[in-house]
């Protein structure tokens, strides 16, 4: 990777690409730790930044307005001297001379940029309509609200985490809903069975028709209804189409520049890229992980705020190692379901409570070592694992599993062939 801005040359310009959570802690962390130079942050979005997690919830169901989802009020940006540059894409990256190019014409010069472009939503082939939707941004909810209000059904294809919320947000606004899941259960690359059982089981009670093991042949959108066909022959039909099969990076600025990308845009632990001067955090970034051979993207929030705090420090000749642990939540009718690390649903689980009762916590043992968690009504549990997954160490598993055993007292040891990011 290539070296950090010598911080003894005067750095006057750092611009941002990318004005959600990552991009946006990144403009205020230069302010806060001194930056006087110039700032720009820019967004393809018309919005200033605003909380993105609200967009499955809280903005679908009509509950809050946009104003109130905004990440500051409008004014922080001027007294911040933070130069926001709203609905503009970037469309070409000079990294020898340093500059930028937007869809305007408008150039920058830059001394340091990062790259915080997030990721869209995986299309898939063939489906598209009037009410055929993809839900990433703030409009995407609106147009999706509308056309479910309008419609008063709605046909999810894909059970992740985006598609649940939203089946149970469209069941608060009184649609019939139905789910559409590829895989054997709901969620089931990422969770143990009886924890998939369980958030199924959340959508039955509140009538939502979950189908499982669903290879889609087809699905065709005319006169206001769509008709999803399965290749066994399986039909459903609904007047609005959600498709929630995942995200991809937004790399084709960071590939047209040659910037070394896989799965996202390769960067060191401390963030740098394979440019100079050239940073990147958040979804569309790929990280070294706790093995040398290990590397991963993040797509929660809390992630892509800390990368984008630490990506700062290093654009300002401060990097430190980066040992943060993302993790995440989704509200499903009245139930918030935390997620932490990186679980896999081959991996060793130690459940603390009852998942039968939705009171549990879920440690995802790998090797030894702790590498994640989904716990439900406890917080604070999670709060503790994730010292646990940090700590990169082994745990005590009959320990772990003994509930009359604080989860802070459970005992660790250390693990060989464990590296500390790259710097």
């Amino acid at each position: 990777m290539s070296g950090v801005p010598n911080p003894s040359t005067a750095l006057s310009t750092v611009v941002i690409v990318g004005s959600g959570i990552a991009g946006a802690s990144a403009a205020q962390t230069l302010r806060s730790e001194g930056f006087r130079g110039r700032v720009v942050l820019i967004g393809d979005e018309p919005s200033p930044p605003y909380r993105r997690p609200t967009v499955s919830k809280d903005l679908l169901s009509g509950a809050t307005t946009a104003e109130k989802t905004a990440l500051k009020p409008d004014s922080f940006w001027t007294e911040q001297d933070i130069e926001l540059i709203t609905g503009a894409t970037a469309v070409e990256l000079d990294t020898g001379r340093k500059v930028l190019t937007l869809s305007s014409g408008e150039t920058l010069h830059f001394g340091a940029l990062l790259l915080a472009t997030g990721g869209g939503a995986r299309q898939l082939d063939g489906v598209s309509g009037a009410d055929v939707f993809t839900l990433r941004s703030m409009a995407d909810a609106d147009s999706l609200r509308e056309s479910i209000r309008r419609t008063g059904s709605l046909l999810v294809i894909g059970g992740g985490l985006i598609g649940c919320e939203v089946a149970a947000t469209a069941r608060s606004l009184g649609a019939d809903v139905t789910v559409l899941e590829r895989d054997p259960s709901l969620l089931s690359r990422i969770v143990p069975p009886d924890v998939s059982t369980m958030i199924a089981s959340l959508h039955s009670e509140n009538d939502v028709d979950v189908c499982t093991n669903v290879t889609l042949a087809s699905l065709d959108v005319s006169n206001g209804s769509a008709l999803a066909t399965a290749a066994d022959g399986r039909t459903w039909s609904a007047g609005t189409v959600l498709v929630s099969v995942g995200t991809v990076p937004e790399v084709s600025l960071a590939v047209a520049a040659g910037l070394r990308v896989h799965n996202g845009i390769t960067v060191d632990g401390t963030f740098r890229t394979s440019a100079d001067g050239i940073f990147a955090a958040g979804d569309a970034a790929n990280l070294p992980g706790a093995r040398g051979d290990e590397r991963y993207r993040s797509e929660h929030w809390n992630g892509a705020q800390a990368q984008g705090i630490a990506a700062a420090h290093s654009i300002l000749g401060k990097p430190t190692p980066f040992t943060d642990v993302p993790w995440g939540w989704s509200t499903q009718y009245g139930h918030t379901v935390q997620f932490a690390g990186a679980t896999r649903v081959d991996d060793d689980y130690v459940v603390r409570g009852s998942i039968a009762d939705r009171d549990f916590t879920a440690v995802a043992i790998r090797e030894g070592t702790p590498v994640g968690a989904i716990a439900v009504g406890r917080p604070k549990d999670l709060r503790t694992v994730r010292t646990m997954i940090a700590r990169r160490g082994t745990v005590d598993r009959a320990a772990l599993a003994d509930e009359s055993v604080a989860l802070a007292d459970v005992p660790a040891g250390e693990r060989e062939g464990l590296v500390t990011p790259a710097r």
